[in-house]
């Protein structure tokens, strides 16, 4: 259900009175469309998330090297989701940068790579990769971070 912001969780009552205590402050009344789109992905043909599953897992598998070879790049194999999220301080530091901030927008003018720091996820050295996008453009961002940092 990615980018449709359904979900649900399954745990102790406890737990789950806590969460919808906070949730319904913070959000409430899913969307129509975001209810039917919910009913399809759990009652719809499965086939799809099959292929999905394998193409995310080729592009992990062919990603996740190439930017382990980026220096000062530590990447750690991510074992869900879409995203690499590496620590990035070494390559600050090869770069000259104290702010992951100004690292990103670095790569942003002179590698034309956008990236999402890691401050909004509580890892202010980290920066976000999504890898769900197809093979080659990945590829082609991870070329231009490698030859940004070895310039």
């Amino acid at each position: 259900m990615t980018g449709w912001r359904v979900g649900f969780a399954v745990g102790d009552p406890e737990i789950i009175a806590g969460m919808a205590k906070v949730i319904s402050q913070t959000t409430s009344n899913l969307t129509a469309v975001s209810q039917y789109a919910a009913i399809e992905a759990l009652t719809g043909d499965q086939t799809s998330i099959e292929e999905m599953r394998q193409a995310f897992e080729e592009r992990l598998n062919t990603i996740y090297p190439l930017l382990a070879e980026v220096p000062g790049f530590e990447v750690i194999k991510p074992q869900g989701a879409f995203y690499l999220f590496p620590n990035v301080k070494k390559a600050m530091e090869i770069k000259g940068y104290t702010d992951v901030n100004d690292f990103t927008n670095a790569i942003l003018e002179e590698a034309e790579v956008a990236l999402v720091t890691g401050a909004g996820f509580g890892a202010p050295e980290n920066i976000r990769l999504s890898y769900a996008t197809d093979l080659d453009t990945l590829k082609e961002a991870v070329s231009r971070i490698k030859a940004f940092m070895e310039k």
